[in-house]
């Protein structure tokens, strides 16, 4: 009689999916590199032993040991909610060359020049070049302490040494242990070694922040459970062409996520942007035709950003339609509501539509501003707000496929925004009357005019002259069923 052999079995870490044979991305998730060994299935029992610490009620527990400590960074602050909490665990993610070492070695610095230890591991550099960049952008403190090690044992050999309040490791993907399997980076690794940083900074009351690496999906790379370990998730991303970097919370478990932080990269490092409108808008000596200023939402952030169009006769059989910075289907939408519901001839036009600075709108709210400046293109003439030739005004609403203009979140913040900055008209769907009502008359210098369609705003910036009804479809004949 044959001896029966079981064949090992694989499991996916994200999703639980098994196979019998290793492949290199889960057939459930889709997921890549998560498909691991699985031995038997092994039944423990665990036995009861004393807790070390008695439970007492929450209204007992001391809250002054979570108190939150400023970084020194004020726009890394704001998106953490003033500032890190003692223990707190905190992941920084994004693109290779976005920016995260020079970030957090500015982080680190500020941090020791406040008096607070701080210990800077590096997996991906030596000693002597975060020195030289150091040196460079001014990171420089006598209570900063530099390692450079790919081993977890040595990297808490040297907590336990020098005593940090605050420690940064770059990058969790170079640091392996000897007790995991596979290498360092894979999902095993990444796991174990996220997981004994976690202890040690509750144990010891230190905050930690970890540098992640992204895939080409701009996902966080390893395992999904590397998100639920720590405490805050951060996304740090820019445009390589520009040099204005973001950070949003994806996850917070001590403050907003859905706050931002704007920074901008120069030659001497990272500098904080506190007030980051004007990079997205530019100054015309004369009025241009095809442009047109929005204010939209980052987190709780009011942006202002400048949308501008090219519209020109096309001599393709398929016009072009070419975007940057925005989104290509919600333009196509725009666009057809523009040749549907206000009569404006684009068919046989190439398209052109652009952000200033680099930015990235895909807040819903830019559809009006979109709109504006595509028929200013059209019909080449700069758009104007009642008598003023040509005033600084700002169109904020969503636009549907009806051609109405509906309300966006937040308008009363985005309205004082544009007061703040200057601004002296405003467009905004009629169902906005009530955000706008709440504006101080005659103070702001705001002047606040409402729109129920689109083609109502066109008219009222002066866009459509002779507003042309459009000629309803004939109907065509339903299909006929064939018995």
């Amino acid at each position: 009689m044959a001896k029966s052999t079981s064949r090992p079995a694989y499991r996916c870490t994200e999703c639980g999916w098994t196979t019998v044979r290793w492949v290199g991305r889960c057939g459930e998730c889709q997921v890549w590199g998560s498909v691991v060994e699985d031995g038997a299935p092994k039944v423990t029992k665990v036995a009861t032993s004393r807790p070390t610490a008695k439970a007492i009620p929450i209204s007992e527990v001391n809250a002054d040991a979570a108190t939150r400590m400023l970084t020194g960074v004020g726009e890394l602050d704001r998106v953490l909610g003033d500032g890190l909490v003692p223990g707190a665990v905190v992941l920084l993610a994004g693109e290779p060359g976005v920016g995260k070492s020079t970030l957090l070695l500015e982080v680190a610095a500020r941090w020791a020049k406040a008096g607070r230890r701080t210990l800077y591991v590096t997996g991906e550099e030596s000693a002597a070049q975060v020195r030289l960049r150091a040196g460079r952008t001014d990171a420089l403190a006598d209570e900063l302490f530099l390692a450079a090690e790919n081993d977890l044992g040595t990297v808490l050999g040297h907590i336990e040494e020098v005593g940090p309040s605050l420690l940064v490791l770059d990058s969790v993907q170079t640091i392996g242990m000897a007790e995991a399997d596979g290498s360092p980076g894979g999902v095993s690794q990444v796991r174990e070694v996220t997981g004994a940083l976690v202890r040690v900074a509750k144990r010891r009351d230190m905050a930690v922040i970890i540098v992640g690496h992204v895939t080409k999906d701009g996902a966080i790379a390893g395992p999904r459970l590397l998100e639920h370990l720590v405490d805050v998730v951060l996304a740090f991303d820019g445009d390589r062409h520009s040099g204005f970097r973001m950070v949003r919370a994806t996850k917070n478990r001590f403050g907003p996520a859905d706050e931002v932080g704007c920074f901008e990269m120069s030659e001497s490092g990272i500098v904080e942007v506190s007030d980051p409108s004007g990079l997205f808008t530019s100054r015309h000596d004369e009025p241009v035709p095809g442009t047109c200023i929005t204010v939209t939402m980052e987190g709780r952030r009011p942006l202002l950003a400048e949308l501008q169009a090219l519209v020109a006769p096309s001599s393709l059989q398929v016009p072009r339609r070419t975007m940057h910075g925005v989104d290509s289907g919600r333009l196509a939408m725009v666009l057809a509501v523009l040749e549907r519901r206000a009569g404006l001839s684009l068919a046989q036009r190439d398209v052109y539509v652009s952000t200033v600075g680099g930015a990235r709108v895909t807040d819903p709210s830019a559809d009006l501003a979109a709109a504006i400046a595509v028929a200013s293109a059209a019909i080449n003439t700069q758009a104007a707000v009642g008598t003023d030739t040509a005033p600084r005004y700002v169109a904020i609403g969503e636009l549907g496929l009806a051609g109405e203009l509906r309300r966006v979140p937040g308008t009363d913040r985005r309205l004082a925004e544009a007061a703040r900055l200057g601004f002296s008209d405003a467009i905004v769907p009629a169902q906005s009357r009530r955000a706008a009502d709440r504006m101080p008359k005659l103070v702001s210098g705001l002047r606040v005019h409402t729109a129920s369609t689109i083609g109502q705003a066109l008219q009222a910036l002066d866009l459509v002259r002779r507003p042309r009804s459009v000629e309803p479809v004939p109907d065509r004949p339903g299909p006929v069923l064939l018995r």
